[in-house]
Protein backbone atom coordinates (compact mmCIF):
# COMPACT_ATOMS: atom_id res chain seq x y z
CA UNK A 1 0.00 0.00 0.00
CA UNK A 2 1.62 3.29 -0.87
CA UNK A 3 0.67 7.08 0.88
CA UNK A 4 2.20 8.47 3.73
CA UNK A 5 1.68 7.13 7.74
CA UNK A 6 -0.78 8.71 9.73
CA UNK A 7 0.40 9.92 12.42
CA UNK A 8 -2.26 10.89 15.64
CA UNK A 9 -0.62 12.83 19.15
CA UNK A 10 1.75 14.43 17.18
CA UNK A 11 2.86 17.14 19.61
CA UNK A 12 3.72 14.24 22.28
CA UNK A 13 7.15 12.80 23.29
CA UNK A 14 6.61 10.15 20.64
CA UNK A 15 4.64 12.16 17.63
CA UNK A 16 7.28 14.89 17.67
CA UNK A 17 10.37 12.00 18.01
CA UNK A 18 8.46 9.88 15.06
CA UNK A 19 8.10 13.46 12.65
CA UNK A 20 11.20 14.47 13.40
CA UNK A 21 13.07 10.72 12.32
CA UNK A 22 10.49 10.61 8.84
CA UNK A 23 11.57 14.02 7.87
CA UNK A 24 15.07 13.19 8.12
CA UNK A 25 14.75 10.01 6.44
CA UNK A 26 12.29 11.51 3.63
CA UNK A 27 9.71 8.97 4.88
CA UNK A 28 5.85 10.37 4.21
CA UNK A 29 4.15 11.49 7.22
CA UNK A 30 1.34 13.16 8.02
CA UNK A 31 1.49 14.58 11.90
CA UNK A 32 -1.69 15.85 13.65
CA UNK A 33 -2.20 16.98 17.07
CA UNK A 34 -5.20 17.42 18.92
CA UNK A 35 -6.24 20.64 16.99
CA UNK A 36 -5.92 19.35 13.92
CA UNK A 37 -8.17 16.29 14.65
CA UNK A 38 -9.21 15.25 18.20
CA UNK A 39 -9.09 11.42 18.19
CA UNK A 40 -12.52 10.58 20.15
CA UNK A 41 -14.07 13.21 16.68
CA UNK A 42 -15.26 10.33 14.83
CA UNK A 43 -15.90 12.66 11.82
CA UNK A 44 -13.26 14.62 12.14
CA UNK A 45 -10.70 11.52 12.04
CA UNK A 46 -12.43 9.90 8.83
CA UNK A 47 -12.11 13.03 7.04
CA UNK A 48 -8.08 13.14 7.57
CA UNK A 49 -8.04 9.44 6.99
CA UNK A 50 -10.22 9.88 3.44
CA UNK A 51 -7.58 13.06 2.61
CA UNK A 52 -4.39 11.15 3.60
CA UNK A 53 -5.38 7.93 2.71
CA UNK A 54 -2.17 6.47 4.57
CA UNK A 55 -0.35 3.26 4.43
CA UNK A 56 -0.54 3.33 8.51
CA UNK A 57 -2.18 4.64 10.96
CA UNK A 58 -0.09 5.66 14.45
CA UNK A 59 -1.75 6.30 17.54
CA UNK A 60 0.55 8.07 19.89
CA UNK A 61 -2.30 10.42 21.92
CA UNK A 62 -3.17 9.57 25.47
CA UNK A 63 -3.14 10.93 28.87
CA UNK A 64 -0.15 9.81 30.22
CA UNK A 65 -0.34 11.85 33.53
CA UNK A 66 -0.40 8.76 35.95
CA UNK A 67 -0.86 10.52 39.33
CA UNK A 68 -3.44 13.25 38.27
CA UNK A 69 -5.11 10.09 36.14
CA UNK A 70 -6.92 8.60 39.50
CA UNK A 71 -8.75 12.38 39.70
CA UNK A 72 -9.40 12.68 36.35
CA UNK A 73 -10.75 9.05 35.79
CA UNK A 74 -13.15 10.79 33.17
CA UNK A 75 -10.73 12.17 31.30
CA UNK A 76 -7.83 9.63 30.89
CA UNK A 77 -10.78 7.00 29.50
CA UNK A 78 -11.80 9.81 27.11
CA UNK A 79 -8.23 9.90 25.99
CA UNK A 80 -7.12 6.21 26.49
CA UNK A 81 -10.27 4.45 25.71
CA UNK A 82 -12.90 6.34 23.67
CA UNK A 83 -10.27 8.14 21.43
CA UNK A 84 -8.90 4.62 20.19
CA UNK A 85 -12.13 3.05 20.06
CA UNK A 86 -12.99 6.06 17.51
CA UNK A 87 -9.52 5.45 15.76
CA UNK A 88 -9.71 1.74 15.57
CA UNK A 89 -13.12 1.58 13.55
CA UNK A 90 -12.16 4.06 11.49
CA UNK A 91 -8.73 2.57 10.49
CA UNK A 92 -11.29 -1.04 10.34
CA UNK A 93 -13.35 0.80 8.11
CA UNK A 94 -11.08 2.29 5.51
CA UNK A 95 -9.59 -0.63 5.55
CA UNK A 96 -5.63 0.43 7.24
CA UNK A 97 -4.04 -0.87 9.80
CA UNK A 98 -3.34 0.71 12.79
CA UNK A 99 -0.10 0.61 15.50
CA UNK A 100 -1.18 1.49 19.28
CA UNK A 101 1.06 2.73 21.84
CA UNK A 102 0.46 1.01 25.27
CA UNK A 103 2.49 0.70 28.43
CA UNK A 104 4.11 -1.34 31.15
CA UNK A 105 1.22 -0.24 34.00
CA UNK A 106 -1.19 -2.95 32.36
CA UNK A 107 1.02 -5.03 34.60
CA UNK A 108 0.99 -5.17 38.96
CA UNK A 109 4.37 -5.46 39.03
CA UNK A 110 3.87 -9.11 41.20
CA UNK A 111 5.79 -10.94 38.41
CA UNK A 112 9.59 -11.65 39.28
CA UNK A 113 11.00 -11.49 36.11
CA UNK A 114 10.57 -9.38 32.70
CA UNK A 115 6.74 -9.30 31.15
CA UNK A 116 6.06 -11.12 28.40
CA UNK A 117 3.13 -10.31 26.10
CA UNK A 118 0.91 -13.94 27.14
CA UNK A 119 1.53 -12.72 30.96
CA UNK A 120 -2.55 -11.58 32.62
CA UNK A 121 -2.59 -8.32 33.21
CA UNK A 122 -4.01 -6.41 36.21
CA UNK A 123 -3.10 -2.61 36.54
CA UNK A 124 -2.91 -0.73 39.68
CA UNK A 125 -4.67 1.98 39.29
CA UNK A 126 -6.76 4.54 36.74
CA UNK A 127 -3.68 5.18 33.95
CA UNK A 128 -3.17 1.50 33.65
CA UNK A 129 -6.83 0.63 33.67
CA UNK A 130 -7.58 3.04 30.79
CA UNK A 131 -4.71 1.75 28.74
CA UNK A 132 -5.51 -2.14 29.24
CA UNK A 133 -8.96 -0.54 28.43
CA UNK A 134 -7.70 0.94 25.03
CA UNK A 135 -5.94 -1.94 24.21
CA UNK A 136 -9.21 -4.26 24.38
CA UNK A 137 -11.41 -1.89 22.24
CA UNK A 138 -8.12 -1.92 19.61
CA UNK A 139 -8.44 -5.14 19.09
CA UNK A 140 -11.87 -5.76 19.49
CA UNK A 141 -12.53 -2.98 16.25
CA UNK A 142 -9.50 -3.21 14.08
CA UNK A 143 -8.78 -6.75 13.06
CA UNK A 144 -4.92 -5.13 11.27
CA UNK A 145 -3.24 -3.86 14.75
CA UNK A 146 -0.44 -3.64 16.47
CA UNK A 147 -0.54 -2.55 20.20
CA UNK A 148 3.11 -1.65 21.32
CA UNK A 149 3.43 -1.57 25.11
CA UNK A 150 6.59 -0.08 26.21
CA UNK A 151 7.85 1.55 29.59
CA UNK A 152 9.71 4.37 31.62
CA UNK A 153 9.44 6.77 28.63
CA UNK A 154 11.90 9.58 27.82
CA UNK A 155 13.37 11.77 25.17
CA UNK A 156 14.77 15.26 24.50
CA UNK A 157 10.90 16.16 23.71
CA UNK A 158 8.21 16.88 26.61
CA UNK A 159 8.53 16.21 30.06
CA UNK A 160 9.81 13.21 31.49
CA UNK A 161 11.60 12.10 34.43
CA UNK A 162 15.19 12.35 32.42
CA UNK A 163 14.17 16.11 32.15
CA UNK A 164 13.25 16.31 35.55
CA UNK A 165 16.37 15.17 37.10
CA UNK A 166 18.37 17.41 34.80
CA UNK A 167 16.56 20.49 36.15
CA UNK A 168 16.83 19.01 40.14
CA UNK A 169 20.54 17.93 39.66
CA UNK A 170 20.74 21.32 38.79
CA UNK A 171 18.97 23.28 41.79
CA UNK A 172 19.22 20.79 44.63
CA UNK A 173 22.21 19.75 46.74
CA UNK A 174 20.77 16.07 46.80
CA UNK A 175 18.40 13.61 44.90
CA UNK A 176 16.15 11.55 46.40
CA UNK A 177 14.89 8.48 44.20
CA UNK A 178 13.15 5.85 44.56
CA UNK A 179 15.20 2.22 44.37
CA UNK A 180 12.40 -0.60 44.73
CA UNK A 181 10.68 -0.12 41.46
CA UNK A 182 12.28 -1.55 38.68
CA UNK A 183 11.88 -1.31 34.93
CA UNK A 184 13.57 -0.77 31.40
CA UNK A 185 14.10 2.80 30.27
CA UNK A 186 12.91 3.62 26.66
CA UNK A 187 13.79 6.66 24.53
CA UNK A 188 11.45 8.24 22.25
CA UNK A 189 14.07 7.76 19.66
CA UNK A 190 14.08 3.66 19.61
CA UNK A 191 10.36 3.98 19.53
CA UNK A 192 10.19 5.94 16.85
CA UNK A 193 12.40 3.67 15.03
CA UNK A 194 10.46 0.81 16.20
CA UNK A 195 7.18 2.15 14.76
CA UNK A 196 9.14 2.77 11.29
CA UNK A 197 9.93 -1.29 11.54
CA UNK A 198 6.09 -1.87 11.83
CA UNK A 199 5.93 0.40 8.96
CA UNK A 200 8.41 -1.40 6.95
CA UNK A 201 6.91 -4.93 7.77
CA UNK A 202 3.48 -4.00 7.04
CA UNK A 203 4.39 -2.29 3.55
CA UNK A 204 6.64 -5.33 2.67
CA UNK A 205 3.24 -7.54 2.72
CA UNK A 206 3.54 -9.17 6.62
CA UNK A 207 1.03 -9.62 8.73
CA UNK A 208 2.17 -9.24 11.81
CA UNK A 209 -0.85 -8.37 14.06
CA UNK A 210 -1.19 -8.38 17.85
CA UNK A 211 0.04 -7.10 20.85
CA UNK A 212 3.97 -6.68 21.53
CA UNK A 213 6.41 -5.49 24.08
CA UNK A 214 9.24 -2.81 23.45
CA UNK A 215 11.54 -1.42 25.73
CA UNK A 216 14.75 0.05 26.36
CA UNK A 217 18.00 -3.01 26.50
CA UNK A 218 18.35 -3.83 30.04
CA UNK A 219 16.97 -2.95 33.17
CA UNK A 220 17.37 -0.58 35.94
CA UNK A 221 15.89 1.00 39.17
CA UNK A 222 14.31 4.50 39.15
CA UNK A 223 17.25 5.27 41.40
CA UNK A 224 19.69 3.83 38.92
CA UNK A 225 18.22 5.61 36.00
CA UNK A 226 18.89 9.24 37.98
CA UNK A 227 22.18 8.36 39.29
CA UNK A 228 23.13 7.75 35.42
CA UNK A 229 21.57 10.91 34.23
CA UNK A 230 23.07 12.64 36.97
CA UNK A 231 26.92 10.84 36.14
CA UNK A 232 26.12 12.42 32.42
CA UNK A 233 25.42 15.80 32.99
CA UNK A 234 28.17 16.67 35.37
CA UNK A 235 30.50 16.70 32.53
CA UNK A 236 28.67 19.47 31.14
CA UNK A 237 27.65 21.23 33.98
CA UNK A 238 30.43 20.50 37.12
CA UNK A 239 27.69 19.72 39.73
CA UNK A 240 27.76 16.21 40.95
CA UNK A 241 24.71 16.03 43.67
CA UNK A 242 24.22 12.19 45.26
CA UNK A 243 21.35 10.31 44.44
CA UNK A 244 20.00 8.75 47.72
CA UNK A 245 18.31 5.91 47.36
CA UNK A 246 14.91 5.31 49.00
CA UNK A 247 11.70 3.46 49.38
CA UNK A 248 8.93 3.72 47.52
CA UNK A 249 6.95 4.23 50.91
CA UNK A 250 8.92 7.37 51.84
CA UNK A 251 8.04 8.71 48.38
CA UNK A 252 4.07 8.37 48.21
CA UNK A 253 2.01 9.09 45.14
CA UNK A 254 -1.61 9.02 44.16
CA UNK A 255 -0.91 6.36 41.93
CA UNK A 256 0.62 3.01 42.53
CA UNK A 257 2.90 1.87 40.74
CA UNK A 258 4.42 -1.69 39.78
CA UNK A 259 7.68 -2.60 41.63
CA UNK A 260 8.74 -4.90 38.48
CA UNK A 261 7.79 -3.29 35.01
CA UNK A 262 10.24 -4.71 32.82
CA UNK A 263 9.32 -5.87 29.74
CA UNK A 264 10.60 -8.95 27.49
CA UNK A 265 11.21 -7.18 24.12
CA UNK A 266 12.27 -10.53 22.17
CA UNK A 267 9.01 -11.21 20.40
CA UNK A 268 9.21 -7.23 18.66
CA UNK A 269 12.82 -8.17 18.03
CA UNK A 270 11.75 -11.63 16.40
CA UNK A 271 9.11 -10.22 13.87
CA UNK A 272 10.36 -6.73 13.28
CA UNK A 273 14.24 -7.02 13.20
CA UNK A 274 14.55 -3.90 15.38
CA UNK A 275 16.28 -4.14 19.09
CA UNK A 276 16.25 -0.72 21.20
CA UNK A 277 19.37 0.48 21.93
CA UNK A 278 20.83 -0.07 25.63
CA UNK A 279 19.51 2.26 28.14
CA UNK A 280 22.51 3.91 29.25
CA UNK A 281 23.53 4.69 26.18
CA UNK A 282 20.87 5.94 24.83
CA UNK A 283 20.57 8.12 28.38
CA UNK A 284 23.84 9.40 27.49
CA UNK A 285 22.94 10.56 23.73
CA UNK A 286 19.74 12.36 25.38
CA UNK A 287 21.58 14.80 27.95
CA UNK A 288 24.30 15.50 25.52
CA UNK A 289 21.66 16.25 22.88
CA UNK A 290 19.58 18.72 25.52
CA UNK A 291 23.14 20.29 27.69
CA UNK A 292 25.49 20.73 24.61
Amino acid sequence: MSGPILLFGARGQVGRELTALASARGIPLIALGRAEADIRDAVAVAERIAEAKPRLIVNAAAYTAVDKAENNAEAAEHANVEGPRVLARAAERAGVPLAHISTDYVFDGSKSGPYLESDPIAPLGVYGSTKAAGEAVVREAAARHVIVRTAWVYGAHGANFLKTMLRLADERDELRVVADQRGCPTSTRDIAEALLAIDDAVAGGASPWGTYHFAGTGATTWHGFAAEIVARQSAFTGKHPPVLPIATRDYPTPAKRPANSELDSTLFVQTFGYRAAPWRRRTREVVEALLR
